[in-house]
């Protein structure tokens, strides 16, 4: 086990010295002194380097292998689009400078709202969400104002299917709808028989994802857009799964009103590690009059900001995550229509190959072919031997691949979800493919090995009950 920086800490060592102050020094006010010295570590330069590297080296990322974790995308990102948001130009602009100093950033926000749009079918779109759950929660208000407007506050009622992801019905529930689940058929898809007995007068709308949660598109699309929207509803779309087919399919052209994107997911940003993140929220024309000020229009070349006729205010300090729209621009241009079709179509393609090799071996709750993901169940390899999803996914890390997501769809019992993301190689899923394998005839013939699992990092399995009921959050 690593010593924590603390424990390194030895009084007088010290890693920089600063220079003199060459202004008057000001001392606090006696309220706001500490009484006491900081409790900081005093460690050499080459210690605190030293640390921080080892700590490095011991995370895992996109970066240092494969990372197929099912809902999330845990794609490569092109590292010449983190090049171009450091550029200097952009990384040293001030979000208080007056439009006429700015006009090259507004000029980025306009041209990359107008691709996002063309992607999405959508006639407007705000880029100030801060990730797909605030952009979730945006879009729901922008739905709720609709209908306060329109004399309509009567409809509450927000339709969710049971496969949807877990934000859905959080944002829902806290922009003051009441959350209508509604069932999945067998095979994977929204239950129309469900869903047009669970509308009505009081329908506010319908949050959906196309494909869904379990890697499935719905060909009722269209018939359930209008389901909803005969009801007087409106239709919302969760853009979690959108990386299967821009360029392909537009959710505007499905009948959606409204839609999130997710910028660190689709369009080139890293995701995890607590951000930065973007969820630009798109929307046809009627409602554009409540999106979140401001806006950026164009006139003769020139580019200005713009508050819409009835917008529900700023849902994010100054205009959102800048640098986020830089790599996703960058990520656009370069790829171009085509480039994104095809990056939708080998998503696709790997994930189908992905789970054709191993259909024969492991237990798929839904057939047919997927799109961007697929989920397998460990249920009866749980039953037969004692291993679990968990097991498997412990297992994986052992063999140098951070695991899918677990448990998730909760409609799928032991669900393992992989994505394995249009960034892979052949060779790096037919790896993926053997270690499952490897690891279901360790289930049968070694199970207390993968009980153990893992054994290679630094910290080995923990007791998951103990952590829950007795966490230790401190030093």
């Amino acid at each position: 086990m690593s010593e924590l920086i603390f424990e390194k800490s030895h009084e007088g060592r010290r890693a920089v010295y600063f220079p003199e102050c060459g202004v008057e020094s000001v001392s606090l006010p006696e309220k706001y002194a500490r009484t006491s010295p900081a409790p900081l570590p005093e460690v050499a330069e080459v210690d605190l380097v030293r640390h921080y590297t080892n700590l490095s080296r011991k995370a895992y990322g996109v970066d240092n292998g494969f990372y197929p974790l099912g809902s999330c995308t845990m794609k490569y990102n092109p590292k010449i689009n983190e090049a171009a948001a450091a550029l200097p130009g952009f990384t040293h602009m001030h979000p208080q400078l007056d439009e006429a100093d700015a006009q090259g950033c507004l000029e980025i926000m306009y041209k990359l709202s107008r691709s996002l749009c063309e992607i999405t079918g959508m006639d407007a779109i705000t880029l100030q969400p801060a990730a797909g759950a605030h952009g979730e929660f945006t879009g729901l208000s922008l739905i709720g104002a609709y209908l306060r407007d329109n004399g309509m506050s009567a409809r509450t009622k927000l339709i969710v299917p049971d496969s949807a992801h877990g934000t859905n019905p959080a944002s829902a529930a806290m922009n003051g709808f009441t959350i209508v689940n509604i069932p999945s058929t067998p095979d994977g898809f929204v239950d129309l028989d469900a869903l047009k007995n669970a509308v009505g007068d009081d329908t506010a709308a319908l949050m959906l994802t196309n494909p869904n949660t379990v890697g499935r598109f719905d060909r009722n699309i269209l018939e359930i857009s209008k389901t909803v929207h005969d009801a007087g509803g409106l239709v919302y779309y969760d853009g979690a799964n959108l990386n299967a087919i821009m360029g392909i399919a537009r959710p505007g052209d499905m009948g959606f009103d409204v839609v999130h994107l997710n910028m660190h997911k689709t369009f080139s940003t890293p995701h995890g590690g607590g951000g930065p993140g973007s969820g630009p929220v798109g929307c046809k024309s009627f409602l554009e009059k409540y999106l979140p000020s401001p806006l950026v229009c164009e006139d003769n070349g020139k580019y200005t900001f713009f508050t819409p006729e009835k917008s529900i205010g700023k849902v994010q300090s100054f205009y959102g995550n800048f640098l986020v729209y830089l790599k996703a621009y960058c990520y656009i241009r370069v790829l171009g229509g085509t480039g994104l079709k095809q990056a939708s179509e080998n998503a696709v393609l790997n994930a189908n190959y992905m789970l054709e090799k191993l259909r024969d071996t492991y237990d798929i709750p839904f057939e047919g072919s997927c799109m961007h993901e697929f989920v397998m169940s460990l249920d009866k390899l749980k039953h037969e031997t004692g291993i679990s999803a968990s097991d498997i996914a412990k297992g994986l890390i052992d063999n140098g691949i951070h695991p899918p997501t677990m448990y998730f769809p909760l409609i799928v019992h032991e669900a393992l979800m992989f994505e394995p993301t249009e960034t892979e190689s052949r060779e790096t899923l037919d790896n993926a493919v053997e270690v499952m394998k490897k690891l279901y005839e360790t289930a049968k013939t070694a199970p207390d090995t993968l009980h153990a699992a893992p054994v290679t990092t630094p910290v080995g399995r923990p007791d998951e009950t103990a952590a829950v009921r007795n966490p230790i959050l401190k030093y």
